[in-house]
């Protein structure tokens, strides 16, 4: 529909409570008081409809302040809204402390920074040999680690390596080795769906 229907549609839809407004006989203030309400209703969702794609991202805040983080569960099936930065953001659970972590198919390896792998406990490798990791900023040098229990919503991944490094600020990553143990992993519209493997 374009912009000239659109408007008649709505002139249409204004006129139709005028109308009736005025076949009552309603004194005209209260129907000027009315009718003013009726056009400012209009004009506000004029300007909605107008500007979605611009409050989406103000609507997806709302929705998360007012009903949780952008993550929920269905059965065994996890779906994560897409936030408003274009990206995925899981709230998981690494050994028992809560961390919310960017979910990259593009990242080999499950990334954490040293104050998450502090906090819950996950004791790097001391092997000289370090692990070369590719990053936007150029490659870094990180330890090795494994994290004993990963939760993220029903899914559980148990003995997950993982790896550790000054250079990744406050950022946790969920790589390509935890993706891989699910089922299947795909994004829908603006949700990433996980499907975990069927317990044994």
């Amino acid at each position: 529909m374009n912009d000239g229907a659109q408007v008649a549609l709505y002139l249409l839809m204004l006129a139709l409570p005028l109308s009736a407004l005025l076949s009552r006989r309603v004194p005209v203030g209260r129907t000027v008081k009315m009718a003013l309400a009726w056009v400012l209703i209009f004009a506000i969702g004029l300007v909605v409809v107008a500007q979605r794609d611009r409050l989406k991202p103000i609507w997806n805040d709302t929705r998360d302040a007012l009903f949780g983080r952008d993550q929920h569960v269905v059965g065994s099936t996890v779906r994560i809204h897409i936030a408003p930065d274009g990206h995925f953001w899981a709230t998981t659970t690494i050994n028992g402390v809560e961390r919310r972590m960017l979910i990259d198919s593009g990242a080999t390896t499950t990334a954490l920074s040293e104050a998450t792998a502090r906090a819950a406990h996950v004791a790097t490798d001391d092997s000289p040999f370090a692990a070369a990791i590719e990053t936007a900023n150029g490659s870094v040098q990180a330890s090795r680690a494994q994290v004993q229990r990963l939760e993220l919503g029903s899914i559980v991944a148990r003995d997950l390596p993982v790896v550790v490094a000054p250079e990744f600020g406050d950022l946790d990553v969920l790589g390509m080795n935890f993706l891989s143990q699910l089922a299947s992993w795909r994004v829908e519209g603006d949700v990433l769906i996980l499907e975990p493997k069927p317990r044994t």
